[in-house]
């Protein structure tokens, strides 16, 4: 029962500006098991280097972008902006300016221990996958945004790095989830894929995703993901000791 004087629950009125949130509670149960779904899905993730030509329905790509684009960001900016590229003669120009760059990285811009660090993935500067993959999609980071009110200034983004990365991430498992492969391509310097795409002065190149099915004959080495014990430190309190 309400006190005299106090609001019900279907009574009580947010504070200006916000709104009440109140998601579906699960129990412990439905919690482990809600998460162990997920975990056998995202266990299956791997970095693909070698595609099936199959189209990707749009949108289904939009749905993961849309998915990624639910991810928290600093004063709620939003400094994203995600570019399907399924054109062929772009996709081939992109693998002509990344393997040019590719290229001087691999012979004298990355140094040998980081050479002998990623020789177990049997990549080179050669990078077939930019066209053999369906999509590509290339996030760029928006460091400001253009305000054109009353004089065009620039009005600043917070945390960028961060919440892109954070959307990338969300990207990265709606892809998984409806059982596509991804890649994650940095080709270094990237600033080619901003003028290729025509992107404004205020985004930067983040990073390259091929998107599609896995080729029939496509392989991916073997690796071992860190033990819990190496991921994770945890600090109980008395009650949890």
């Amino acid at each position: 029962m309400a006190e005299a004087g106090e609001k019900t629950s279907s009574e009580a009125v947010p504070s200006e500006g916000f709104e009440f949130y109140a998601p579906e509670r699960f129990t412990p149960e439905q919690m482990k098991e809600r998460l162990a779904s997920l975990e056998n899905v995202l266990a299956g993730r791997r970095s693909v280097r070698h595609f099936s030509p199959n189209p990707v329905p749009m949108d289904v790509l939009e749905s993961a972008i849309r998915i990624a684009s639910s991810a928290p960001s600093g004063a709620h900016k939003q400094p994203w902006t995600f570019c399907i590229v399924t054109d062929p003669k772009l996709k081939a120009s992109i693998r002509e300016a990344a393997e040019r760059e590719e290229l001087i990285s691999y012979t004298s811009r990355m140094s040998e221990r980081w050479l002998a660090d990623i020789k177990f993935t049997g990549t080179d500067h050669v990078k077939p996958f930019i066209e053999e993959a369906p999509a590509l999609i290339i996030v760029f980071k928006r460091l400001y945004e253009l305000d054109d009110q009353p004089a065009p200034t620039k009005a600043p983004n917070y945390y960028v790095p961060e919440s892109v990365g954070i959307a990338t991430g969300f990207l990265l498992v709606a892809l998984q989830q409806a059982g596509l492969a991804a890649l994650t391509h940095t080709p270094s310097p990237m600033n080619f894929l901003g003028k290729l795409l025509g992107r404004p002065e205020n985004e930067r190149a983040f990073l390259n995703i091929p998107v599609g099915w896995p080729a029939s004959d496509a392989e991916v080495p073997i690796i071992r993901r860190k033990s819990m014990a190496e991921v994770m430190v945890k600090y109980p309190g008395s009650e949890e000791e």
